[in-house]
């Protein structure tokens, strides 16, 4: 990486290139477009094998059998308490990419999460396991803001929307990776001694503490953005000259201008919106698809299935994030939200809706990662073109994160609205663990009360096509400054 320091690294006005957005890329931006997008892989991966590994780890752990209703229960609650501490790291961790440095946070956040994931292997109850997962959550959550606003500040204007939207698609890979790596270690290891003296969950936690390294190796060699120096330099000088406090407003990470500025309050409403529109879609529903494959697929065949499930799933995601940054570019942020929230709620509908067949699978599936994270391509895209240079970080974080605190909820409104949706206990419909509800079974669908509880949190797509009435378009706008 010789020579780098000698190459800009601001964010600069092309607007007279008329080539491929990805010509105009110097080594340097190439540099922190892989290192940044190397850590959200790697982030996601983590996060996918709590996913996956989540029925088995939690039914060891109680002492149950993976098919007993405690297991769905504490899974739920497992999985509240890790959006809750994704929550809790972006908005500090926000902050502190806008305080410390969008390269030093990312380089921290990436030891978090890696080093708290494989602690989870050594997990002795459901406690220190959810504990755990907090812990890495919140790693999750603060890499996001730092990567991206990072990329956002290095970035060519008019290559930033193509290379946020790569940067958020190549999550897609992380999740791969993770359904590749649960299939190995799960297909492979041995029901007694599992692998290497730890059972295959375990083994598969473990794997999540790699990333690490790509931290050490990269944190002398990542840079501060010109714009985040700049802006730190204009800081320490405003102090220096012995300004009031009164007077004092453009301090770095300062959440009191977020909200004391009009504009940047109006803005932090519109992302928070937007974010809990796709964050709850996604974490409520879309990843609750292992669940659904295991309620008709043979148990001799779920392992399969589920680790397939994710691969396509993410396979189609792939597209859809990367898809969503060609539509911004070509179109507008606006009209690529609209279409990614009538999509993801069309998907869930049809998935969770009328999947019953392996068959069925290979096709839905992908359908439905396309359409339901898609939108996280328009999050790393928009949320960074809404705030200034000394907000950028809080801003992205505050959006993204506030909207997982009322995101973590979902797992449990889709638990009460499956209870909702039963059928009265003693009946012949709750003896076959069905609906009282016939609207999918008259259309060639199956009428458990889970596929009506999704159906109706998908609901929450409506959200954000509302808001999206009053969001600002940001195409062919510079950054905010």
């Amino acid at each position: 990486m010789h020579g780098f320091d000698d190459i800009p690294r601001s964010n600069t006005d092309s607007e007279e290139f008329s080539g491929p957005w990805y010509k105009e890329l110097t080594r340097y931006h190439w540099f922190v477009l892989i290192v940044a997008a190397l850590g959200w892989l790697f982030d996601t991966m983590d996060q996918q094998l709590f996913v996956l590994a989540r029925q088995p780890a939690l039914a060891d752990l109680l002492g149950v059998s993976p098919s007993d209703p405690k297991v769905l229960t504490y899974g739920g609650y497992a999985t509240t308490i890790f959006i809750i501490g994704w929550a809790t790291g972006g908005l500090i961790f926000g902050w502190m990419g806008d305080r410390l440095g969008r390269a030093r946070t990312m380089v921290l956040t990436i030891l978090l999460y890696s080093i708290f994931t494989g602690l989870s292997a050594f997990s002795v109850g459901w406690l220190d396991f959810a504990f755990y997962r907090f812990l890495t959550g919140m790693g999750v959550g603060g890499e996001f803001a730092a990567g991206v606003s990072l990329v956002a500040e290095v970035m060519p204007n008019r290559a930033r929307p193509y290379a946020l939207g790569l940067l958020q698609a190549l999550s897609a890979v992380g999740n791969m990776m993770a359904a590749g790596i649960f299939y190995l270690i799960f297909g492979f290891a041995n029901e007694e001694t599992g692998v290497a003296g730890f059972s295959a969950w375990r083994a598969v936690f473990l794997v999540g503490i790699l990333p690490a390294i790509l931290a050490l190796l990269i944190r002398r060699r990542l840079k501060e953005p010109e714009s985040w120096v700049k802006a730190r330099q204009a800081e320490k000088d405003l102090k220096a000259s012995g300004a009031k406090p009164d007077e004092f407003h453009k301090q770095m990470g300062d959440i009191g201008e977020m909200f004391g500025d009009p504009r940047w309050r109006f803005h932090t409403v519109i992302g928070v919106l937007l974010a809990m529109s796709g964050v709850m879609g996604l974490w409520g529903i879309g990843f609750w698809t292992p669940e659904l494959v295991r309620s008709f697929v043979p148990v001799e065949d779920q392992q399969y299935y589920v680790s397939m499930t994710s691969l396509l799933q993410n396979f189609g995601a792939f597209f859809g994030i990367y898809g969503f940054g060609l539509m911004a570019g070509m179109v507008g942020r606006r009209p690529a939200f609209l279409l990614s929230f009538l999509a993801g709620l069309a998907s869930i509908v049809m998935v969770f809706g009328f999947m019953q067949e392996s068959s069925q699978i290979w096709w839905m599936i992908p359908i439905l990662g396309f359409s339901t994270l898609m939108i996280f391509g328009g999050f790393a895209i928009y949320f960074p073109e809404l705030y200034p240079t000394r907000l950028r970080s809080t801003g992205v974080g505050f959006c993204y994160n506030v909207a997982r605190y009322l995101a973590a909820f979902a797992p449990l409104i889709l638990g009460w609205l499956h209870g909702l949706f039963m059928a009265p206990e003693g009946s012949s419909r709750a003896a076959e663990k069905l609906s009282d509800l016939t609207w999918l079974s008259s259309l060639g669908g199956v009428d458990t009360p889970f596929r009506y509880a999704a159906i109706a949190l998908a609901s929450v797509y409506l959200l954000g096509v509302v808001t999206l009435i009053f969001a600002p378009e940001t195409k062919g706008k510079p950054l905010p400054e």
